[in-house]
């Protein structure tokens, strides 16, 4: 990147100058709009870096997969049974409550707690609100 210099313009904003080799000034620009495509810019060195950083990331989780699968070759063939017969049972109790609760539910009838709520409301006597004088 070529070296700026900086200057202040008539108005006082502070102003970046990029030279060209003969020393002419090749471009003026504010600071605020230089400074702000530096930031939108990735220069060189940051790409990289980020380039270095997925290729070890990537390795390491290569290396960590690959032990993984030498580990759970052998017994991988009992813990998937050993879930489906968990699955099995479990399947077997939801049922059951399942059944046990629709059996509950239908001695039960839930019309007559309904009726009597309604009939306690309208049973409770409202005071006369008193009438002020002026």
């Amino acid at each position: 990147m070529a070296r700026r210099t900086t200057h202040r313009s008539s108005t006082g904003k502070k102003l970046y100058a990029v030279r060209s080799k003969d020393g002419k000034f090749k471009d003026i620009q504010t600071y605020k709009r230089a400074h702000a495509m530096d930031m939108r810019r990735t220069s060189k060195a940051e790409i990289e870096a980020k380039a270095k950083a997925a290729a070890k990331k990537k390795a390491a989780a290569k290396k960590a997969t690959s032990r993984r699968a030498a580990a759970k070759k052998a017994p991988a063939r009992k813990v998937a049974a050993r879930k489906s017969v968990a699955r099995k049972t479990t399947a077997r109790k939801s049922a059951a409550r399942k059944t046990a609760a629709r059996k509950t539910t239908a001695r039960r009838p839930a019309t007559r707690k309904a009726a009597a709520r309604k009939t306690a409301r309208k049973t409770v006597a409202r005071r006369p609100v008193a009438k002020k004088k002026k």
